[in-house]
């Protein structure tokens, strides 16, 4: 049986080693070590969330508001426990947990080439956006960007 619950800083060692399984999946190496992390965390206080099986992560989010807009950040499931429901039983977790923070309306960024996350995205009802671009702009050039291949 499937656990979700808030994730805690002790949960990284397991979130990464979930997260290096994930192909395509894309980390940087300051935002998502444990300090990232923990500061994470610690900023948007259990709303984050992992789902356990047998004591193992088997899922994760990180979610988070600026207290208008809520965010979802590394959505992932590990593949032999996809189409079970785990996706949307940690989604479900952290949209409740954001409604309760007062926040009405949450967004996620899904790589145009993650045909498996766009469409569990889309099969859950989430609306893909097409009237707008997105941009970033790097401020710090030691947090490079690693993709699982």
């Amino acid at each position: 049986m499937v656990t979700v619950r808030s994730m805690q800083i002790e949960d990284y060692d397991q979130v990464y080693a979930l997260w290096m399984t994930i192909h395509g999946f894309s980390i940087r190496t300051i935002d998502d070590s444990r300090e990232g992390v923990e500061r994470f965390l610690k900023r948007n206080p259990g709303i984050s969330v992992v789902a356990e099986m047998d004591g193992r992560v088997v899922g994760a989010i990180l979610c988070g508001h600026d207290g208008r807009r809520g965010c979802l950040y590394h959505v992932c499931v590990h593949e032999a426990y996809r189409m079970h429901g785990i996706g949307r039983a940690m989604v479900v977790h952290c949209m409740n947990a954001l409604q309760q923070e007062g926040i009405n309306k949450v967004s996620l960024i899904a790589f145009t080439k993650n045909d498996i996350g766009n469409a569990f995205w889309k099969q859950i009802g989430w609306t893909k956006r097409e009237d707008l671009n997105y941009y970033d702009f790097v401020l710090n050039q030691k947090n490079i960007e690693n993709f699982n291949a």
